[in-house]
């Protein structure tokens, strides 16, 4: 039986893990912040850089086209 109380926590060993618990979530919480917000900012630098891309085929493909249209209204 003796053994079993030493093995038990009290109130305070659960106070102070709760308090040890909220400061660890808490830091993760700021850590996960502060991660999405740099991936965030991330996905939106290459959001850019595919717009960009993007009109540079656009216009790639609008001159492929009409090059061709006009050998086939040439002839």
């Amino acid at each position: 039986m003796e053994a079993t109380i030493k093995t038990l926590a009290t109130k305070d060993d659960l106070l102070n893990l709760r308090k040890d618990l909220g400061s660890d979530i808490s830091a993760l919480r700021k850590d996960f912040g502060n991660d999405i917000s740099a991936i965030r900012k991330e996905m939106g630098e290459n959001k850019a850089e595919n717009i960009k891309w993007m009109f540079i085929f656009w216009i790639g493909q609008v001159g492929a086209t009409l090059a061709i249209v006009f050998l086939f209204l040439k002839k």
